[in-house]
């Protein structure tokens, strides 16, 4: 019988668990967190047989996977992939997922994905410029494509190069998702995806933050907020972690029966040694937020998603709003001082849950309320792409709206 913690990804239409638990799959990663970040989402999706060669692991993430996944096997080998003799740990792969940065990996797996027909998905963040973002690309066997000129890295061999937490946190999502769409034998993306937006213009972030739902969209706000800088952060959720929620709620691993927001505040200050608080508590209508410069909204009932948008115009604090589906999301911010609208209206939410009158959080803030189908990836592109577009608001930069779709060739 497969494990409770699946029970979500497994009310999919035509998923196949199976094909996850017994792929093998490379992992050639770079001295930075792209790799650890997809171990660890991909442990929690159930893969769990790795060859990776990298020079080095986060500790932390890698821990963490294993506790998400006793039967996680990771053969690591410390290195950079420099030479046509190292493919041969990879045989018997299922796929080669390389998130190097340096030109010579990139052109030696692309080779042996030519000449053995394995997939390669290839995935990198770049700075270039006042322009940062990230690129992914499924190679298969037939797409000798123009395109992979815009995936080879520039400098050939290993060297210093950009990194960012976030931007790995939603690259890492993408990876996965075609990860699991060529195991399963589903359509791959067949153009390159991209993402890109001005370089941050802060650094060091001093903003109160109140992250209201701990659930799996608050997992990846919290971690991405954290990698950002971000350390006034409270986290307020009322529910307690339960196994069915342990596929996408990566941090909480062990900690079923404790409360989701102490529990998750708990797991990033062991991580990061800082102080951000947890509070099992629901977010009512009177609730006081007059003492936070953001709020963020990571809950999945649309009541609780009105209430927190109608406090926030009422005390004049910025919203980033969060949500996910199985294969789509969103985030839509809020500045009272920028926008008229709030999230709640933007979304047409009103007219979803019909007399307003009838808006009210007592259906709690948590997925424990709505059973639905839900997997890792789609919660964490989102809540990466909520703390970018965090950090473009205190930036004074542009924040818009950004839509994705995992059966989009763009996605965004």
């Amino acid at each position: 019988m497969p494990e409770e913690r699946f029970d979500r990804q497994l009310r999919i239409q035509g998923w196949n668990q199976r094909a996850l638990e017994e792929a093998r799959i490379a992992v050639v990663g770079d001295d930075d967190l792209l790799a650890s970040l997809y171990v660890l989402s991909s442990s929690a999706l159930g893969l769990r047989n790795f060859i990776i060669l990298a020079p080095g692991l986060d500790p932390a993430l890698r821990e963490i996977a294993q506790r998400l996944n006793p039967n996680l096997s990771i053969h690591f080998l410390e290195g950079f992939y420099t030479h046509p003799a190292l493919g041969d740990l990879f045989a018997g792969c299922d796929a080669i997922v390389d998130l190097a940065h340096y030109g010579l990996a990139d052109k030696l797996l692309l080779e042996k994905g030519f000449r053995e027909g394995i997939p390669v998905l290839r995935a990198f963040c770049y700075e270039r410029g006042d322009e940062q973002g990230f690129k992914m690309f499924t190679y298969i066997r037939g797409r000798e494509w123009e395109e992979l000129r815009e995936i080879v890295s520039g400098e050939n061999l290993p060297r210093d190069h950009f990194d960012d937490g976030v931007l790995d946190i939603i690259a890492a999502g993408i990876a996965l998702e075609e990860t699991k769409n060529v195991l399963m034998d589903r359509r791959t993306s067949e153009e390159v995806i991209a993402y890109r937006r001005p370089k941050p213009r802060v650094k060091g972030y001093g903003a109160n933050v109140c992250v209201v739902g701990a659930g799996a969209l608050g997992n990846f706000a919290g971690l991405g907020l954290l990698y950002a800088g971000f350390r006034n952060v409270t986290f307020l959720d009322p529910d307690a972690v339960e196994v069915a929620n342990l596929n996408r709620q990566a941090l909480l691993a062990d900690r079923v029966g404790s409360n989701k927001a102490e529990a998750l505040a708990g797991t990033l200050n062991g991580m990061f040694g800082t102080q951000v608080r947890g509070v099992g508590a629901r977010f009512e209508r009177d609730t006081d937020i007059s003492g936070y410069d953001v709020v963020f909204d990571c809950v999945d009932n649309f009541e609780t998603k009105i209430v927190l948008s109608e406090r926030c115009r009422e005390q004049r604090r910025a919203l980033v709003s969060g949500g996910t589906g199985v294969e789509a999301g969103q985030v839509v911010v809020y500045d009272p001082r920028r926008h008229k609208e709030t999230p709640a209206e933007v979304l047409g939410l009103y007219e979803i849950v019909g007399d307003r009158g009838k808006a009210h959080p007592a259906d709690g803030t948590s997925c424990a309320y709505a059973p639905d189908p839900s997997v890792i990836m789609t919660n964490q592109i989102i809540a990466g792409l909520m703390v970018d577009s965090l950090r473009r608001l205190v930036g004074g930069q542009e924040a818009d709206s950004v839509f994705y779709d995992a059966s989009s060739d763009t996605r965004f």
